[in-house]
């Protein structure tokens, strides 16, 4: 199988290569020469289209992208679409439930997974917990419950039998087993999965738990949560960091996100809760 791998000049330069090539990998690399500066520099799974073209361009099978600190993997088909986060859940998640490993059958999520692989993960049968954004609270959850699989859109994937964290080289290994088990390419087990499109505003606003607390901007979202039912959802939260609430919609089409993200938006300025 030829595999491709961006290492992101990092933690994963060396041994992510070694561990394939002794399961009998043809093996081609990329950032894998680590400075000490260049780490994550246009490389690895936050700067994936290198990955997606190295894929296209020498006809790969599949590709694997860590992150500097190589906890986080997304993957690349053998088409070049990049399998994000949820994909890897909904895949991984599927096989272990087809072959009764999907202990308290349930796939362990944050608040920013897609709504489409909720909808996914309904037609499978499959239960999913949404925890708040950070893979920490998707461990301390799973430790809880003793859901066996959880993680994050970005990359960060657990597999609490193996590990307390996200591990991108297990992840990537786990995606190979389901490959070589169902003889499937990436894009096929990754087909069922629609991923919905999704608009987020980051509106910074002079607090954002006032803003959040208005009776009119609650009147507004749940307004919205209304229209859209089972087609879409809503989230409006705020950050951890800034003063900033972030709004976002994911429905069936990209206008009707944007539409309604306007529409809250513009309930948070009427009532002066944004900053200029």
């Amino acid at each position: 199988m030829k595999v491709g791998l961006d290492c992101a000049n990092g933690s994963s330069w060396n041994i992510a290569k070694a561990v394939f090539d002794a399961l009998g990998a043809d093996t081609t690399v990329i950032n894998a020469e680590p400075s000490g500066l260049n780490i994550n520099l246009n490389a690895g799974s936050t700067h994936i289209e290198g990955l997606q073209k190295l894929v296209v361009e020498k006809g790969l099978d599949v590709g694997f992208a860590f992150d500097g600190d190589a906890d986080r993997c997304l993957c690349v088909d053998e088409k070049g679409n990049v399998i994000s986060g949820d994909h890897i859940l909904y895949i991984y998640g599927r096989y272990m439930k087809e072959r009764g490993k999907l202990v308290t059958n349930t796939v362990v999520t944050t608040i920013m997974s897609n709504f489409g692989l909720y909808k996914a993960l309904d037609e499978l049968g499959i239960d999913y917990a949404k925890t708040k954004v950070g893979d920490k609270y998707v461990y301390e959850y799973m430790q809880q419950s003793g859901a066996r699989i959880g993680g994050e859109q970005s990359g960060h994937i657990i597999f609490s039998k193996y590990a307390s964290t996200g591990d991108g080289i297990l992840t990537s290994l786990k995606m190979m087993e389901v490959m070589l088990a169902r003889k499937k390419p990436l894009s096929e087990l990754a087909a069922p999965l629609h991923i919905y499109p999704q608009v987020l505003e980051n509106v910074r606003v002079t607090d954002k738990a006032t803003a959040q607390a208005d009776p009119d901007v609650q009147a507004k979202v749940k307004e919205v949560a209304e229209k859209l039912g089972d087609t879409g959802r809503i989230l409006v939260r705020e950050s951890g960091t800034e003063p900033v609430l972030r709004v976002m919609v994911e429905a069936p089409e990209q206008e009707t996100c944007q539409k309604y993200v306007d529409e809250v938006v513009e309930v948070i300025r009427a009532k002066g809760h944004i900053v200029g």
